[in-house]
C-alpha cells in the first residue's frame, strides 16, 4: 500500500481526477461500503453528511460539475495508527478555498471531512491585507474613525437596513456579528438586554461556566492565559462587552423583537422591534434567530399553585440564595441549573434544600479527562490550536460517534467509580444516555439531561442537599410542596429548574406557528424535515444551515460550536449578500430548500 503519505497522495489523485470528469462510479468507488461525506457548505452549500457510497455517488452527480474541486494537496504528513491512515487536506472550488480531513481503511475512504474556509476574491481582511487605518498625508475635512463609526451607527436602521438582522446579543450573535464584521456583511444585533454580556450578568450570582476556558474561546479573540479554567458570569458578561466595542459590532440594547412576516416577492423581512420605547420597522434580506439553544422556559402547570404562598419561579429567574437563609427550600429538576440552584441555597445557609429528581441525569466530574482533550493547555503544547481542534471534532460524523463515545464514557466511569457511588449510595438516579455513550451526545441529542459538576455532586452525596429520587410535583399547598408519592415538604421557596421548550418556539412567537410548523425541529439529531421521517443521525436539524423558510436561520449551542459554526453560517450569509450562486444540496428525505 506504500506510507501513508503515498496512500493519502494516490487517493486524492483518484478522488480528485474523478470529480473533474464528474465520474460519480469512480469518485464512489473510491469510499468503502460504509462510508460518511461529510460537507460543511464547501460542496453542498449546507451543513449535511452522506452516507455510504450510495450517498457518495448522488451527492457527486449533483455537485461535483458546480463545485468543480481542484489543487487537492496533502497538507502535512499523514499518519497511521490500527490500520487507519489519517490526514489532513487542501482544495479549491470554483467558489473558494477548503480545509478537509480523510481517514482511509485499505486504500479507501472511511470518513471525509470538507470544509468551506474562505470566499476567493472575498476574503477577510486580516494580516498583510488589514486596513491601514488612517489616510497618510494632510486631508482636508477628515473623517475620524470615531465620527465614522458613529456616522454608521446612525445610518443602521434609518437611511441603510443591515443586510442581515441577528436577534440575540448573547455569545452567539456576537460570535456571528463579528464574522459578518470581518467580511464587510451588514449586520444588526438585537437585544432585549440594555448592554452585550447582560444575558450572563443577568443570571443567578453563582453561575459559572461548566466548559473548560479552552473550549470556550470567542471567533477572533481567545481569552487570555490568565483566565480562569471556570468562567464566572460577571466575568464572562465584562469579556462580551469588551468584545462587542473591539469587533465594532452594530449592537441595539434594550431591544425587543416584536414580529417578523417575510415578502417572498421582495425577498426581505419587515421586522417590528420596540427599541427603548420606539417602534422600529427594520427590513434585513436575512433574519438569524441566535436566542440560544432553547426557546421559552418550561413552566409545568402545578396544581394549587395560586395558593402557594412562598416563592414560586423558574430557575430562570432565580438570583442568588441570599433572601433564603434559614429557609426551607424544593428545587424541582436534577441538571445543571438545579445543581447550581441546589448549591448556590446551601451556600448561603438555607435551613434545607431539596432537590427533586424526576428522571436519570448523567453526570460527569468537572475537568474530567481535560488533560487528554484537544481542547487543553497540553493540547496547545502538542500545536493543536483551537482552530484544529475544531475542526477535529467536526470530522466525526455524528452517525458514528457514539461508538467511540460509548467506551470512553465506560473507562471514564470506571476511573470514577467511587464518585458514581457515592452518588448511588444516597439514591441518585444515573444514567449515561440512551446508549451509554455519555454527556456530548446526550447534549447533541437533546440538549438536556446532564449535570457537569463543579461541586454539587459532593453535597448530594453528603446529604447537605437532600435528594427525593423517582418522584415529582403533585401540588402544591399554601406552604408546602406534595410529591407524588404522597409525602410533603414544608417550602418557603419553589424553584422549577424544569428547563426550556424547543428552540423553534421563538419562530412560532416571534413570526407565526406555521412558519414554525413549516421549518420543524431545531436541535437534536435527526432529520431536517418538518415531516422527520426517522431518526437519521446525521447532523443537527437546522442548526447554521438553510431552512424551509427562505432567509430563517437558526444560530447558537455552546461557545464552541457557536464559534466554529458562525463561520459556516456567516460564509453561506456572505455568498448570498455578494449574489453568488448557492445551490442547496438536500438529502432524499429533505425538502428542495430555497
Amino acid at each position: 500500500m506504500g506510507t501513508p503519505n503515498e496512500q493519502v497522495t494516490a487517493w486524492l489523485a483518484a478522488f480528485g481526477g474523478a470529480l473533474e470528469r464528474c465520474d460519480v462510479d469512480a469518485a464512489a468507488a473510491c469510499f468503502q461500503d460504509e462510508s460518511y461525506w461529510r460537507d460543511l457548505v464547501a460542496f453542498t452549500w449546507n451543513i449535511t453528511t452522506v452516507e455510504h457510497r450510495a450517498g457518495v455517488a448522488a451527492m457527486v452527480a449533483a455537485r461535483a460539475g458546480d463545485a468543480r474541486a481542484t489543487a487537492w494537496q496533502l497538507d502535512g504528513d499523514a499518519t497511521e495508527s490500527h490500520g487507519l491512515v489519517e490526514a489532513w487536506l487542501t482544495f479549491e472550488t470554483a467558489v473558494g478555498r477548503g480545509i478537509g480531513h480523510v481517514r482511509l481503511r485499505d486504500g479507501r475512504c472511511w470518513t471525509l471531512l470538507t470544509t468551506l474556509q474562505a470566499l476567493t476574491g472575498f476574503e477577510e481582511q486580516q494580516g498583510p491585507t488589514r486596513p491601514l487605518g488612517v489616510e497618510l498625508g494632510g486631508v482636508k475635512g477628515r473623517v475620524t474613525w470615531q465620527q465614522r463609526r458613529a456616522r454608521e451607527q446612525a445610518a443602521l436602521g434609518t437611511s441603510t437596513q443591515p443586510y442581515v438582522l441577528i436577534v440575540g446579543g448573547g455569545q452567539g450573535g456576537l460570535g456571528l456579528g463579528a464574522r459578518l464584521r470581518r467580511l464587510g456583511v451588514p449586520a444588526l444585533i438585537v437585544d432585549r438586554n440594555a448592554r452585550p454580556g447582560d444575558s450572563w450578568r443577568n443570571r443567578y450570582d453563582s453561575l459559572t461556566l461548566h466548559d473548560t476556558v479552552w473550549f470556550d474561546h470567542m471567533p477572533y479573540i481567545p481569552f487570555p492565559a490568565h483566565w480562569p479554567v471556570y468562567t464566572p458570569k460577571e466575568q464572562m458578561g465584562d469579556w462580551l462587552e469588551m468584545y462587542a466595542k473591539v469587533m465594532e459590532l452594530h449592537y441595539w440594547g434594550s431591544t425587543e423583537c416584536k414580529h417578523a412576516s417575510y415578502d417572498e416577492a421582495a425577498a426581505t423581512w419587515s421586522v417590528t422591534v420596540d427599541r427603548a420605547g420606539d417602534t422600529v420597522v427594520l427590513q434585513p434580506a436575512q433574519l438569524v434567530l441566535a436566542t440560544g439553544m432553547s426557546g421559552l422556559p418550561n413552566f409545568p402547570a402545578l396544581p394549587g399553585a395560586e395558593r402557594f404562598t412562598g416563592d414560586l419561579y423558574h430557575s430562570s429567574a432565580y438570583r442568588s440564595g441570599a433572601p433564603y437563609r434559614g429557609k426551607q427550600c424544593v428545587v424541582l429538576g436534577a441538571n445543571n441549573s438545579a445543581h447550581d440552584i441546589c448549591q448556590d441555597l446551601w451556600e448561603h445557609d438555607a435551613a434545607v434544600v431539596t432537590m427533586v429528581q424526576r428522571s436519570p441525569t448523567t453526570v460527569v466530574r468537572g475537568g474530567m479527562g481535560g488533560g487528554n482533550s484537544n481542547y487543553s493547555e497540553s493540547a496547545l503544547a502538542r500545536g493543536i490550536t483551537t482552530e484544529r481542534a475544531d475542526l477535529i471534532a467536526a470530522s466525526t460524523p455524528y452517525r458514528i460517534a457514539p461508538a467511540a463515545a460509548i467506551e470512553a464514557t465506560r473507562r471514564m466511569v470506571e476511573a470514577n467509580a467511587d464518585f458514581y457511588a457515592s452518588l448511588e449510595a444516597v439514591g441518585f438516579k444515573l444514567d449515561q444516555g440512551e446508549d451509554g455513550s455519555g454527556v456530548g451526545m446526550k447534549y447533541q441529542r437533546r440538549g438536556s439531561g446532564y449535570y457537569i459538576d463543579v461541586g454539587a455532586s459532593a453535597l448530594v452525596a453528603s446529604g447537605a442537599i437532600a435528594l427525593r429520587s423517582g418522584v415529582g410535583i403533585e401540588r402544591l399547598e399554601p406552604r408546602s410542596v406534595v410529591l407524588t408519592d404522597g409525602s410533603e415538604l414544608h417550602a418557603d421557596l419553589v424553584v422549577l429548574a424544569t428547563g426550556y421548550g424547543p428552540m423553534n418556539g421563538w419562530t412560532a412567537k416571534l413570526i407565526s406557528p406555521e412558519v414554525a410548523d413549516r421549518v420543524g425541529k431545531v436541535w437534536g439529531l435527526g432529520s431536517d424535515t418538518a415531516y422527520d421521517p426517522g431518526p437519521w443521525e446525521g447532523e443537527l436539524r437546522n442548526m447554521w444551515k438553510p431552512t424551509q423558510q427562505p432567509g430563517l436561520w437558526f444560530h447558537g449551542g455552546n461557545l464552541a460550536q457557536s464559534r466554529y459554526y458562525s463561520r459556516y453560517l456567516a460564509l453561506q450569509l456572505k455568498a448570498r449578500y455578494e449574489g453568488i450562486s448557492t445551490p442547496v444540496y438536500a438529502l432524499p428525505e429533505v425538502h428542495h430548500r430555497m
